[in-house]
């Protein structure tokens, strides 16, 4: 499996219902700019979200996302060196995301 997938690939997967999006950029990131259904899980808090994680991994493709998409693959990287290997990170962020899907969702 791709360690990255566009947010076109990941707009298809979500619209599908195979995926789910976790945000992992900071709170403050997350009402200046959201991506609609996206759940906000702080990047440094994701540890104590793992076993809840691991389990929605089970079930459907995590989709992570940040602003530009370095988070995110460190997000995915870490993921799956604790064996939750159903998660990629979707390249270019938010940022891409608005640029290539959404543009209702505010650059910044």
């Amino acid at each position: 499996m791709p360690f990255e997938i566009s947010p076109l690939e990941a707009q298809a997967k979500l619209t599908a219902g195979e995926a789910v999006l976790i945000d992992v950029r900071e709170e403050v990131e997350f009402r200046t700019a959201r991506i609609e259904g996206a759940e906000l899980i702080p990047m440094n808090t994701i540890p104590q979200h793992l076993q809840r994680l691991d389990g929605l991994a089970e079930e459907r493709l995590l989709v992570v996302h940040c602003h530009h998409g370095m988070r995110s693959l460190s997000v995915v990287n870490w993921l799956r060196q604790q064996g939750v290997a159903n998660c990629v990170s979707m390249a270019g962020g938010i940022e891409l995301w608005s640029q290539q899907v959404d543009a209702e969702v505010p650059r910044y």
